[in-house]
């Protein structure tokens, strides 16, 4: 294992020692699973394509979520191939089921930061919950010891820059310059 590998088995550790507890161990996995499959990404996605002057902010938040699973979950994650922290240190307590595929980067925070930068682009009022939703998803892959905190953090950044990607496209696609509104 190399140097940066372990001192991030160290946090991790840290984290487990210092963080746990009994409401945090109930809460963790359910803010966790909100990032299963992009799962509340999507379903907040066909809830803005049902409002009419939030329609084009659905598609792109669908196709931020869409385009962030090819690439990291078909792409990066196979490029890499990265075994994921428990795997490394078998002393660290899971209390979800263990992913079976690769750890970077973390699906879930890319999915999550994806969707949560096309809802800031945009200019939706509730873009803030949606930011602190995907910080706290990110924080729970960590929480759960499934991700290394470069996974998270590549996630946050792949997120970022697929959220971005996407809105920039949807303009041109659209024909539409500005990210107001309903964009």
């Amino acid at each position: 294992m190399d140097k940066l590998s372990q001192s991030e088995l160290s946090l991790l550790e840290f984290i487990a020692e210092h963080m746990h507890s009994g409401t945090l161990d109930y809460l963790m996995p359910v803010i966790s699973g909100l990032g299963d499959l992009g799962i509340f990404w999507i379903v907040l996605a066909l809830v803005l394509l049902s409002l009419p002057q939030d329609r084009a902010r659905g598609v792109q938040v669908g196709l931020a979520v869409l385009l962030s699973g090819i690439v990291c979950n078909l792409l990066l994650k196979n490029l890499v191939a990265r075994p994921r922290p428990f795997e490394f240190q078998p002393l660290l307590e899971l209390i979800v089921a263990a992913p079976h595929d690769f750890s970077f980067p973390s699906g879930h925070t890319t999915a999550s930061f994806a969707a949560a930068t096309v809802l800031v682009r945009s200019g939706w009022k509730a873009a803030p919950v949606a930011v602190l939703l995907a910080v706290l998803i990110a924080f729970s892959r960590l929480y759960l010891n499934v991700h290394f905190p470069t996974d998270v953090l590549a996630g946050v950044l792949t997120g970022v820059a697929l959220g971005f990607i996407t809105t920039k496209l949807y303009s041109l696609a659209t024909g539409r310059r500005k990210h107001s509104k309903g964009v």
